[in-house]
């Protein structure tokens, strides 16, 4: 059962990495590009964990690969919060 839960995890992880993406296609902006990159690492950490042995949760591997995932997440959140070089006038 855990097997197959993780895999329906695996699967919903990469459907929204694709959803990311096609964001990314119409919009063209890098905040999208990130989130399906970190989706798409939490899908390939969660595969591996199945399939794998030597990948289960008591292995450091899968957390550095989370531990990606998430860095992915935050960067996208700084780089789209911070503002454009040259978009702001200080004398104006």
């Amino acid at each position: 059962m855990n097997d197959f839960m993780l895999g329906a995890i695996a699967m919903a992880a990469a459907t929204a990495g694709l959803v990311f993406l096609r964001y990314f296609q119409r919009t063209q902006d890098s905040f999208f590009l990130f989130f399906a990159a970190s989706f798409w690492l939490e899908a390939l950490g969660r595969i591996l964990s199945v399939t794998v042995p030597a990948f289960d949760d008591s292995n450091g591997a899968i957390f550095i690969l989370r531990l990606v995932a998430y860095v992915l997440i935050l960067v996208a959140i700084l780089v789209k919060n911070l503002p454009a070089r040259g978009s702001e006038r200080d004398g104006d």
